[in-house]
């Protein structure tokens, strides 16, 4: 998990002045969010296959025992090697050892969300290896030192003209902002990264516990490079992204790809059973792959479990108002969003993380997009009672929610409070009933946005009126 010096407050505040992040979020989120609802719409019964996902989730996750047993098994069977990592350290070592074991000095890697959350980049250039990103977004965001800031699209926050020009500072290709020609410059620049890495690293989209096998889907071919051409293939899957069998893992795929690009099928399927058998000319000689916990077994059974019915597929950020308007990085972890709001508290902790759960407006948005139909405001509202039972609410908000918590039991102060509060609303609003600047801390809404003047008759009032209304 991502962790720095600078506030979650700071990093929102920066985010809410950068224009070209704005723009940047708005192209992308936009055309992706149309994308789904096309997909979603040539899917027959849509609803219904969603609803079956989610039983796949709900039900591996409720056995999940049984099949990470199985699906060790399997690997091993099909000639793998399977490594158990308890924790993010465990999983890095287990990587370098692999590497040191082969002498290895060059790793390529494939989009990996498991690799951002144990900062594998970050030992494995400490240990001397050179690394190179093979996916476009995460080759982009490592050129420049960054992380990503989105599950799926990493260089979500740059704009083509940004990007065109860090390739040309960085890798010597031509200036342009047209996509297909930078796509194709790096395309030519990574052909010999992946000939000449002794270990290929990839993530793993899910692993299919009947048979051993690993599903990965892309859209670049950058993963079927990055997992056949070393001759050491190492995959890093959290031990939660277990699909039965390949019948559920084609459930699970129409609805990823539609949610996730809006795609009715990505452009790669990869499905890898074991490494490469006597006679065939592709593949590794050796497959290794490490099932990283990282807090994931303490998440079961709890009030946010749910959440580890994720699939990965972003749509909740496409729709968060509160990500299209501050971005990934302002979240501070590697799961941004939505999904990140609950996950990264409920693998970190909330004494760790206890602003991400109060990063959202609870629109619902994202409970409406999600492929799984994961409820995810319920989760953030538990984390937001846990971070308040945890004495980490601010001061205005430990004194403030006592005294509503009395006022709104006394029906006759709390009527009045209503009508003087509308009434200095009202006046500080002016003609056009917006407040544009409240003290603090009140101002961190005036920042950025205008306050409404307060209605001026109450709803209960309007409901009475309704009522008397029909009734008369």
């Amino acid at each position: 998990m991502h962790t720095s010096n600078v506030t979650f407050h700071e990093r929102v505040d920066h985010a809410l002045h950068d224009g070209q992040l704005h723009e940047a979020l708005k192209r992308a989120t936009g055309r992706f969010t149309t994308l789904r609802a096309e997909a979603l719409a040539s899917l027959q019964e849509a609803d219904a296959v969603r609803d079956h996902a989610r039983l796949i989730r709900a039900h591996t996750l409720s056995r999940l025992d049984h099949y990470l047993t199985q699906f060790a098994e399997q690997v091993e069977a099909a000639g793998g090697v399977v490594h158990w990592a308890p924790d993010a350290a465990a999983c890095n070592r287990i990587v370098l050892d692999i590497a040191r074991r082969h002498q290895a000095k060059r790793v390529i890697k494939g989009k990996s969300m498991v690799s951002e959350e144990t900062e594998l980049n970050r030992d494995l250039l400490a240990a001397g290896l050179e690394v190179i990103e093979s996916d476009l977004g995460e080759r982009i965001i490592q050129l420049v030192g960054e992380h990503p800031s989105h599950i799926i699209v990493p260089a979500i926050h740059k704009t083509k003209e940004e990007v065109g020009r860090i390739l040309h500072a960085k890798l010597g290709l031509p200036l342009t902002t047209v996509p297909e020609e930078m796509t194709a410059g790096v395309r030519e620049a990574l052909r010999q990264d992946f000939l000449r890495a002794e270990i290929g690293i990839s993530g793993v989209n899910f692993g299919v516990a009947a048979s051993g096998t690993l599903a990965l889907v892309e859209n670049e071919g950058n993963g079927r490079l990055t997992t056949t051409t070393p001759r050491v293939h190492i995959a890093l899957m959290g031990i939660e992204r277990l699909v039965p069998t390949l019948d559920d893992l084609g459930v699970m795929l129409q609805v990823l790809a539609r949610s996730a690009t809006g795609q009715k099928l990505t452009v790669y399927n990869n499905l890898l059973t074991g490494p490469r058998r006597p006679g065939e000319p592709d593949g590794p000689d050796e497959l290794h792959v490490v099932l990283v916990d990282n807090g994931r077994s303490r998440v079961l059974g709890t009030e946010v479990a749910e959440i580890l019915y994720c699939i990965r597929c972003g749509a909740c950020l496409n729709a968060c108002p509160v990500y299209k308007h501050m971005g990934g990085h302002a979240y501070g972890s590697v799961y941004p969003g939505p999904v990140g709001a609950v996950l990264t508290p409920a693998l970190g902790g909330v004494d760790e993380w206890p602003e991400l759960p109060h990063a959202s407006s609870l629109c619902a948005a994202c409970r409406e997009v999600c492929p799984v139909r994961i409820d995810i405001p319920r989760m953030l509202l538990a984390q937001r009672v846990e971070t308040q039972r945890r004495g980490h609410s601010p001061w205005w908000l430990k004194l403030g929610l006592p005294i509503y918590s009395w006022l709104v039991v006394r029906p006759t102060l709390f009527h009045f409070a209503v009508r003087v509060g509308g009434l200095a609303t009202r006046l500080l609003g002016g003609r056009e009933r917006a407040i544009r600047w409240l003290p603090p801390p009140l101002s961190g809404w005036t920042d950025s946005r205008t306050f409404p003047a307060f209605a001026p008759k109450p709803f209960s009032q309007l409901m009475r009126e309704r009522r008397d209304g029909t009734t008369s």
